[in-house]
């Protein structure tokens, strides 16, 4: 079972002849995901990869059946290229580009919000790894071969801790359900908590790992929605122990500003919240190990 993306999933790239979503899309074709066509303004009818290439969204919606996209489009384009993708109609977004400026992701979040709850697109990212279910596909920029298939759902702002989480646990013989970038930027498509709900429904995910960061509130809210809602042990490790306050650390997302935002503190309400806390990058799969082994 996955969450998001499955080996039928139809994927488009956005940006698909460019040099990266070029790389990329290959990668994906080579992995085994439905990569059925991409965009490309100016260069529709052409063919790229062996797919089609065309000039809008909603041709590629209308003749390929796209339900999933992935954008490796500029930073100055790349929020006009997400708000076409859900006005085709797309269900699930993932958002490669990092640097889109924050006011243009604020327009983004307005524009998803004018379509009713259960027709809007899912959005991950921006400034993400993508998303994976081993086993059947990745719409994303990670090594795929890292990533066993299990029943350990991942969701996590930095892309390299979540390498590093999955490769500890193959290591481990442990799999992965579903593992889900959302990216480290301040605005992004889907929170923690967003994700969490997605994992609790899915019957084959059994433990669920949140790789977090100082700065924000969405490890905290995703939290206590566990302690509220979700029947699945909850592993988290939150990076940034050593940061100074108020110093910006690498994510634009991970700055801390008030109170219950660096990681100590978080790690401290994540305790107490019933959340089992891996107290170093390098613990994170013998502590899914151990929470596993309760079950």
């Amino acid at each position: 079972m996955a969450i998001l993306i499955n080996k039928e999933t139809r994927m488009i790239v956005q940006g698909f002849t460019g040099k990266i979503g070029s790389f990329h899309a290959q990668d994906m074709i080579n992995y085994g995901s439905n990569v059925v066509g991409g965009i490309t303004p100016g260069k529709g009818g052409q063919t790229h990869l062996d797919r089609p290439v065309f000039n809008t969204v909603a041709e590629a919606v209308a003749q390929e059946g796209a339900e999933a996209s992935i954008i490796f489009v500029p930073p100055a384009f790349a929020a006009d290229s997400i708000m076409e993708a859900a006005e085709a109609g797309i269900k699930y977004c993932v958002s490669i580009t990092d640097g889109i400026p924050t006011q243009d992701m604020m327009k983004v979040k307005q524009f998803l919000r004018k379509f009713p709850k259960q027709e809007r697109m899912v959005l991950t990212g921006p400034n993400c790894a993508g998303t994976i279910s081993p086993g059947e596909s990745m719409l994303g920029i990670m090594p795929g071969h890292i990533y066993q298939q299990g029943v350990v759902g991942v969701v996590g702002r930095s892309g390299t801790l979540g390498y590093e989480a999955a490769d500890q646990m193959k290591a481990l013989g442990i799999g992965i359900s579903t593992s889900v970038g959302i990216g480290g930027d301040p605005i992004n498509g889907s929170s923690h908590r967003d994700i969490f709900e997605k994992f609790e429904q899915d019957d084959e995910t059994k433990v669920v790992v949140m790789i977090g960061e100082i700065g924000g509130s969405q490890e905290v809210e995703a939290g206590i929605y566990a302690s509220k809602h979700m029947s699945k042990p909850v592993v988290a490790y939150i990076a940034g122990l050593t940061a100074p306050k108020g110093r910006r650390m690498g994510h634009a997302g991970a700055i801390i500003s008030s109170s219950g935002e660096s990681a100590a503190e978080k790690v401290e309400m994540l305790r107490d919240l019933g959340v089992t806390i891996a107290p170093t990058p390098s613990a994170m799969g013998e502590t899914v190990a151990r929470v596993l082994a309760k079950l």
